[in-house]
This record gives structure tokens, sequence and C-alpha cells, in this order.
């Protein structure tokens, strides 16, 4: 008898999984899909390194960046078109003009992977001595971070068909940089959307939990 239900309570478990996946998927080409969640895990500009006097950084007007790219879906994958990003010196980057771009090709990203993207930036027009003046004292200075791509979802089904979607990604942050030339918060620092989007949060694979539980008490 005990073992009858435990054969009835793995089907049931193993139906409402199933069950599940499928809702996940149908809810995702109905409601749309979670855009991907972009950071910035790494800033430096060497010239506002204040403990570091030498020739080669006084003329240095380079900075450094290292891009995360998360695709939130975890069954659908995403393609980039080429990912463009632009840099402003000053947290009111519509008030100022760019100081430096920088574009990746564009690239396919499986279903819940990461991707890193780093680059060395050629900058331009930045108030180098005004800024270095901050810093030393004390202070920080603003660095602000653009991004702008456009991500494709596509979802296909058994019999061949597929489906596209896809999402104009917009999004930015403010980079905070001290003395040591390097960002200050030490954690990767998320952007943010700069444009209306879809991103759905709420997910029926949540809703499953509930429902496991109810059957366990129920046949076990």
């Amino acid at each position: 008898m005990s073992c009858s239900r435990c054969a009835v309570s793995f089907c049931c478990c193993f139906t409402i999984f199933v069950a599940g996946i499928i809702a996940l998927i149908v809810w995702s080409a109905i409601s749309g899909y979670r855009l991907p969640a972009c950071s910035v895990e790494d800033f430096y500009v060497p010239y506002l390194n204040v403990t570091d006097n030498s020739t080669s950084v006084r003329t240095n007007h380079t900075l450094y960046f290292d891009l995360r790219l998360k695709n939130r879906e975890p069954l659908v994958g995403v393609s980039y078109d080429d990912v463009k990003v632009t840099f402003f010196y000053g947290q009111n980057s519509s008030l100022s003009t760019p100081i430096g771009n920088y574009s990746f090709p564009k690239f396919y990203q499986g279903h819940g992977k990461k991707a890193r993207r780093k680059a060395l930036v050629e900058t331009y027009g930045v108030p180098w001595e005004a800024a270095s003046a901050n810093v030393s004292n004390g202070s920080t200075v603003t660095f602000r971070v653009g991004l702008s791509t456009r991500a494709t979802y596509e979802s296909c089904s058994d019999d061949g068909g597929c489906s596209y979607h896809t999402y104009a990604l917009v999004q930015g942050a403010d980079i905070d940089v001290d003395g040591s030339g390097r960002k200050v918060d030490k954690q990767g620092i998320r952007l943010q959307s700069a444009a209306a989007a879809p991103q759905h949060t709420c997910r029926p694979v949540f809703l499953g939990l509930p429902v496991v539980l109810y059957f366990l008490v129920l046949y076990v």
C-alpha cells in the first residue's frame, strides 16, 4: 500500500512538473520575455589614479570597462544586435556630449547564460585636470554608461514553427570613480532601463510549488 502511494505521488509530481514547464513556455509566449540583466563589473580610468604619477598615466585618456550580460529566460535563447556602449562625463547625460563609445558585434546567448564583454576606450572632451583635482581632494567624479541594442527571442514548437519577439534594450547607469581610478562600488553596477519595455517578473513556475504541496498532502 505504501509503495502504491509512493508511485502515485511520484506520477503526480512528475505530471505537475511537466505541466509547469509547458505553462512556463506558454506564459512566456503570451506575456513576453524579461529583458537581459546588464551590469558594469569593472570600470577603471587610469588618469584618475592619483597614486601613479608616471608619464604613461598622466597622458592616458582611456577608460576600461567590463560589461556583463545575462539572459534571464530559463528556456529561451536571445540574439543581440550590435551592442553599442556610450560614455558620458557627469550625471546628466542629456545635457552633455559623449566622451567615448564602443560597439560589440551581434551575438547569440543561450537560455540562462551569461556573457562578458571587455574593452579599452579612447575618450575625448573630458576635463581631466578638474576631474583629477576632485578625486585628489577625496571626492568622486561621475561617469555615465549607456547601452543600446535589440534583443530578439526565438520560440519554436515541435512542429517546426517559430515565433520571434524583439525588444529595444536601452539602459544606463552612473559610475562614481574615486582617487584609485576605479569605481567606488565594488559590486557590479546594474544598468537600468531608460525606455519603457516589457519586463515580466511573475512566472507560473512560482505557482507550481503550492500545487505540488497540495498533491503531496492529498496522496501521500
